[in-house]
């Protein structure tokens, strides 16, 4: 099988363009690639469409960097503090740009993606019926089938999709655990697939536990050994959350000012991701590893 490792670097250069439309943060709140997202910024990687339900401050930080002309999400923010300067003041004041949104719910974003990656043009729910996002998302259909009423929610096939998983082997079959959000139904739909890794192992060893499996090796087309991508956003059985973080970017970013400081300190004042932890501080980081360990039961895959 072929080796699809790459840097950070390369994998970003190689793999996204001007006005691509980009998977990221697809497990929620947890293994966000903050690490490709300030790549985008140092690359100046631009007209991005950004897809996800949540992920956190990535998304505030990529609108205010002025690499983003759309979103199609469920939220748009901090978690933190629910707001996101940023976004506001992309929707408020088109500043620095002005922005699209599609509107979804968790869920409908969910079926968007797995319809992607079903090849089917849309499939079908009762959710959203009754809610104001059939008014903000005119690509929502409501129609009639068998006497009953059902949303219609069109497929989605992003361009590409950048995933965090904790481990992976250099022919891209990687284990995911914790929560997966739509990171699999958003591998399946993209065109192209980069994964970050925490740790690049054996084949062996991914081999070992096949339920555990993202998605088959083949269809990803990156993979990058990327230490800590996640911070400050968690990583199940590596890194807790950076609460502190989160709450300094958001006092940060309360003005236009704040925030380009902000970005020159942690993004484009650094050449690299390694620079970026350096900035953190390791000991910090070293204070957010999950000391801890709650293992899963072992199971038997043996046939005879």
């Amino acid at each position: 099988m072929k080796e699809k490792v790459q840097t950070l670097n390369e994998a970003i250069n190689l793999h996204i363009s001007d006005g691509d439309s980009v998977v990221m943060g697809a497990c929620l709140e947890p293994m966000i690639p903050f690490a490709a997202a300030h790549e985008i910024v140092r690359q100046d990687k631009r007209e991005l469409t950004l897809i996800a339900p949540i992920s956190d401050i990535l998304f505030d930080m990529l609108i205010g960097a002025g690499k983003v002309n759309k979103i199609t999400g469920a939220w748009a923010g901090n978690v933190s503090a629910g707001l996101g300067h940023n976004y506001r003041r992309a929707i408020e004041e088109d500043t620095p740009v002005s922005i699209k949104v599609d509107d979804h719910s968790n869920f409908s974003l969910g079926l968007s993606l797995l319809a992607g990656s079903m090849g089917v043009p849309f499939l079908p729910t009762r959710s959203l019926l009754g809610t104001g996002l059939l008014e903000s998302n005119d690509a929502l259909k409501v129609e009639e089938y068998e006497g009953e009423k059902l949303v219609f929610v069109p497929s989605l096939t992003p361009d590409v999709a950048v995933l965090g998983v904790q481990r992976a082997d250099k022919h891209g079959n990687a284990h995911l655990w914790g929560n997966t959000g739509v990171a699999q139904e958003a591998a399946m739909a993209s065109k192209k697939v980069i994964l970050l890794a925490e740790e690049i192992v054996d084949s062996a060893e991914i081999e070992s536990d096949p339920n555990r499996v993202l998605v088959p090796g083949f269809k990803v087309t990156s993979v990058v050994e990327c230490k800590a991508f996640s911070h400050p956003s968690p990583m199940q059985g590596y890194y807790q959350r950076d609460h502190e973080f989160f709450h300094d970017y958001h006092k940060q970013t309360k003005t236009r000012e704040g925030f380009l400081q902000w970005l020159e300190q942690y993004v484009t004042g650094v050449n690299s991701h390694q620079e970026y932890l350096q900035k953190v501080g390791y000991e910090n980081i070293e204070q957010l590893k999950i000391k801890s360990k709650r293992l899963a039961a072992p199971v038997n895959y043996a046939s005879e």
